[in-house]
């Protein structure tokens, strides 16, 4: 039996096309870590295992959520109007076309996704949401991204854009070339283009990088491969990072509200917004 929105259905039955009941989800682990209930058994299953090594796995996924919101915020501020949400998984609270439509209403969103339940749940959400949509494609491959009918339809590439890539290319392995993905997206957008980026760290805690990343290996439908701070600004090849920089999640521009630790290092993840300089 596996768990959907809490409520159990045998295998097979009720679930999107294309969801492997063997595996946990990416997309519906993040869910859970959120206190989201689009995830099943098997997501939470492996979700206590990742806490078994990282007991504030949930804290630094709220902190995450957190910066999200706040960079959509910031860019709003720039005049940006158009973003396009990589990996952007379940909806949850602080979706991005809901921060960015009440901070400038007629902002327009498109999330990408390949995850089923992410797709299904994503599509129900933005039925009756003329500004938003989203597009059933795999970030790897970002020549079909950005060739997508929909998000053509959206989206003025020749207008100021932001691509957020959010925990999503820590799941993109060394041979699939993140730099390169970035690199794609980057050079369609146009010079009043952004990103906003954050991705794991192995430099504060190699032993919980390592461990994690064993993990998603063995449980999950995608790798986790962490990297050094070195390695996640490279990332931002052609964009000119604003203050504060490359830093840990929590420290990215924190509002009144916005806990501070008194170690970030043990928030294993930096984060960074770039305006594109090429």
């Amino acid at each position: 039996m596996l768990a959907v929105g809490g409520v159990d259905v045998p295998i097979g039955e009720g679930l999107p096309q294309g969801v492997d009941p063997e595996r946990a989800s990416v997309a519906r682990m993040y869910d859970a870590m959120l206190g989201g209930r689009h995830n099943f058994a098997i997501d939470r299953e492996a979700l206590a295992a990742f806490t078994a090594i990282d007991p504030q796995v949930r804290t630094l996924a709220r902190a995450n959520r957190s910066f999200l919101g706040r960079a959509v915020r910031f860019l709003v501020e720039q005049g940006v109007r158009q973003f396009i949400d990589l990996g952007s998984g379940i909806p949850t609270q602080g979706n991005v076309h809901e921060v960015a439509q009440a901070a400038a209403p007629g902002a327009r969103v498109v999330y990408v996704d390949n995850d089923p339940v992410a797709v299904a749940h994503s599509t129900s959400l933005l039925s009756d949401n003329p500004d938003a949509a989203i597009v059933n494609a795999d970030i790897r491959r970002p020549a079909d991204v950005l060739a997508s009918a929909r998000l053509r339809e959206l989206i003025d590439l020749d207008r100021p854009v932001a691509v957020l890539m959010i925990t999503i290319l820590h799941f993109v392995t060394e041979e699939e070339d993140p730099a390169a993905i970035v690199a794609a997206f980057r050079e369609a957008l146009p010079a009043d283009g952004w990103l906003a980026l954050t991705h794991a760290t192995n430099e504060d805690r190699p032993d919980t990088a390592a461990a994690v990343g064993t993990l998603y290996r063995s449980r999950a439908t995608s790798p986790v491969t962490a990297r050094s701070r070195a390695e996640i600004l490279g990332l931002f090849d052609g964009f000119d990072l604003v203050d504060p920089g490359l830093v840990h999640v929590p420290l990215w521009r924190p509002g009144p509200k916005d806990e501070v630790p008194d170690d970030p290092s043990e928030y294993w993840v930096f984060a960074g917004v770039g305006r594109r300089t090429v």
